[in-house]
């Protein structure tokens, strides 16, 4: 490059640094981003009251609030359970424990129509005692035995949490042992005097985007201070983790290092020391007896040979650590099929395989050192998934089978059997027979084939009047799938809706591939994606954009935002939940800076030039109509600030715009902290979806 092109880029990027910088002074709407401010809160309050106002006196309302609370609150709802020490645990939420309760029984209990069960932790006693909001999170439990556990709780919901250890025989908190005050931590048990803990220990010991940057060994009886630091990772890294994984026969403890969502670096701890596992940066490990199992995220070539992107690799752990490169081969994906997860029993994989939307079980075992591979006999039709019972001990394991119009089931299963033990079965909340699942595909702008499902009365006719609410994510490789719609069926489907789940790209639903086609650069196609389906839907007279809605959270709240900005003569409502919007501020806003992975970076002009394209809150005009938007946030949202939400409904509002707003003050990024609270929000939003779009 000549010197004066050089000069006249520089200029061009001083230029383009100075716009950012002025564009982000000047904001009007800033303020909002003060979460618990006198001002912010005021202003919620104020759009609160109103949108309720509105919404609470539709007549839907009431009647959606009582059927799904009967739901919620219904004693015959499934109850999930993980096991611990040889016993079966679940946490319950109803009418009677609205913030919850962790119980246990036995697998002989388990099997029985009505449990009995043992209450170990009261979580509405523990918040009434200690006036805090508790929020579950999570356990930790020492292995094998669970005598000791850790209790993770949240203070409204947030991705935050405190750490209390946990005697399982006294069923109480242990007043002098292990504690951690609020942070976003991740621990585990090393030994039960020892953890392994990432946490804030103080000043420049988390990342930017508010995770552990440090790992320590912690022991009992110590201050936190003293614990002796294993691993650093940088300011700039998403977070950094520890974990000891047990497996018949060994146990191994990993650090990783989490440069980004797709990027890791896994480091082996023994005897002291730290050898860095030569996996690629994007790939997820698991391991099976001596076998390191490596599942790609992108083509590896090794020793003169490419596995594809998608595949899982098995070796020996030990030969691979010290050089030998020789693979075998679990599984190979298709253009229309992808390893959607894996399962590890005693001495089996479970590989969970999503083919053309639709889950399939394959059984993978290690017989005289070689693989061998059996189908499972499932339902074809459908979502499943599978636990194991107690990965140690045995190969049952839990299979667990749905789909949009029946009820979930569960099943006690074994490996190498296709017979099983049904354990539970959801109670069907809706006739599901009135209904038809069909699936379709639209032609997306650049000519992909993009599916999507469609649920709806069986009744119904093809002339573009049916009320319809298209619902999609297309972001972090997670793939939407069908799933028992439960409250929906009253709240929606009974009224003539139609529901709508489309499988566009920047999910998971084929593989890696399907992803990465919609990151950074490449956004716009995962948005290309859902504005085709919209017109497919019309097309084909399922409805028209007189009562066509669109509904999506968190990334799905970006997606609507810019199918709102972009082509708003599609659509006559939108739900905009727990979304981000302002895609200038995002990387500042909480744990933003992890997600520059997906997004790019609005920092980088040449960044910002796809960014900015799309970005929502830049997007939206004074001198264009938009259908009416209700936006839904949480105060207490420690993950995707409320701040992205309040700003774009007031400048919308300021804009002349006719948009309703309704913040729930507790429950972190799932927005409810209680049913009480979930109940409101599904009233809150087909009470709003049913008026605009019947």
């Amino acid at each position: 490059m000549h010197l004066y092109q050089k000069i006249a880029s520089a200029a061009l990027i001083g230029l383009a640094l100075l716009g950012h910088a002025r564009a982000q002074e000047s904001d009007p709407y800033l303020w909002l981003e003060e979460v618990h401010g006198a001002k912010p809160m005021k202003w919620v309050a104020a759009r609160n009251a109103a949108s309720l106002g509105e919404l609470q006196a539709r007549p839907e309302y009431k009647e959606i609030r009582q059927s799904v609370q009967s739901m919620l609150n219904s004693s015959a709802r499934l109850p999930d359970v993980t096991m611990h020490g040889g016993l079966l645990y679940n946490f319950w939420v109803d009418a009677n424990h609205q913030r919850g309760v962790w119980r246990r029984t036995t697998i002989t209990q388990y099997r029985r129509a009505e449990p009995a069960w043992e209450t170990v932790l009261d979580l509405d006693q523990l918040a009434a005692t200690e006036n805090e909001k508790w929020v579950w999170h999570d356990v930790v439990c020492l292995s094998p035995k669970a005598e000791r556990c850790l209790v993770l709780l949240s203070r409204g919901g947030g991705d935050a949490h405190v750490v209390r250890e946990f005697d399982m025989a006294t069923r109480r908190f242990i007043d002098d042992g292990f504690a951690l005050p609020e942070a976003k931590t991740d621990v585990a048990w090393l030994d039960r005097d020892t953890l392994l803990v990432a946490t804030d220990f103080g000043p420049g010991s988390t990342t930017a985007s508010g995770y552990a940057r440090v790992v320590k060994e912690w022991k009992r009886g110590t201050p936190l201070s003293a614990a002796r630091a294993l691993y650093e990772g940088k300011a700039e890294d998403m977070r950094v983790s520890a974990e000891k994984k047990f497996t018949p026969g060994h146990a191994y403890q990993f650090i990783t290092r989490t440069v980004n969502f797709y990027s890791t670096e896994l480091f082996l701890r023994e005897g002291g020391k730290l050898a860095k596992v030569p996996v690629p940066d994007d790939a997820q490990t698991y391991t099976l007896d001596g076998q390191l199992l490596i599942q790609l995220n992108s083509d590896w070539d090794v020793n003169g040979v490419r596995y594809p992107e998608g595949a899982l690799l098995a070796t020996d752990l030990r030969r691979f650590m010290r050089g030998a490169r020789n693979f075998a081969v679990l599984f190979t994906p298709t253009p229309a099929s992808s390893l959607d997860g894996v399962t590890v029993t005693r001495s089996a994989l479970l590989l969970n395989v999503l083919d053309n939307v639709r889950n399939r079980l394959v059984e993978a075992r290690l017989v005289k050192g070689q693989w061998r591979q059996r189908k499972v006999d499932a339902p074809a039709f459908g979502q499943l998934s599978a636990t194991a019972l107690d990965a140690l001990a045995s190969d049952d394991y839990i299979l667990k089978v749905t789909d949009f119009l029946h009820p979930t089931t569960t099943y006690l299963a074994h490996v190498g059997s296709d017979q099983r033990t049904m354990l539970k079965s959801m109670p069907a909340f809706f006739d599901g027979d009135a209904y038809t699942v069909q699936q379709f595909h639209a032609v997306s702008k650049d000519g992909t084939q993009v599916p999507y499902f469609v649920v709806m009365d069986k009744r119904a006719r093809m002339d573009g009047s049916n009320p319809t609410v298209l619902n999609a994510y297309g972001g972090f490789q997670l793939p939407m799938k069908p799933y028992y719609l439960g409250p929906m069926g009253d709240a929606w489907l009974k009224h003539g809706g139609v529901y709508v789940l489309a499988n566009i790209r920047g999910g998971g639903e084929f593989g890696p591939a399907w992803h990465q086609a919609a990151v950074k650069q490449n956004r716009q196609r995962a948005f290309d994606d859902f504005l085709a389906v919209a017109e497919d839907l019309i097309a084909r007279k399922i409805t028209s954009p007189r009562h066509l809605g669109i509904s999506g959270r968190s990334n799905g709240g970006l997606l609507v935002g810019a199918a709102l900005t972009q082509r708003p003569d599609l659509f006559n409502a939108v739900v905009c939940g727990a979304p981000l919007l302002d895609m200038r501020r995002f990387s500042k806003l909480l744990a933003g800076a992890s997600w520059i992975a997906e997004y790019g970076d609005p920092d980088d002009p040449e960044q910002w030039a796809y960014i900015g394209k799309y970005s929502p809150y830049q997007n939206v005009r004074p001198d264009q109509h938009y259908p009416r938007v209700l936006f839904t946030t949480s105060t207490s949202d420690d993950r995707v600030h409320p701040g992205h939400a309040r700003k774009m409904a007031a400048k919308m509002q300021e804009q002349g715009h006719d948009v309703l707003y309704w913040e729930n003050t507790e429950g972190g990024h799932a927005a409810a902290a209680s049913i009480a609270q979930e109940v409101q929000w599904w009233a809150v939003t087909y009470s709003f979806l049913l008026e605009q779009l019947k």
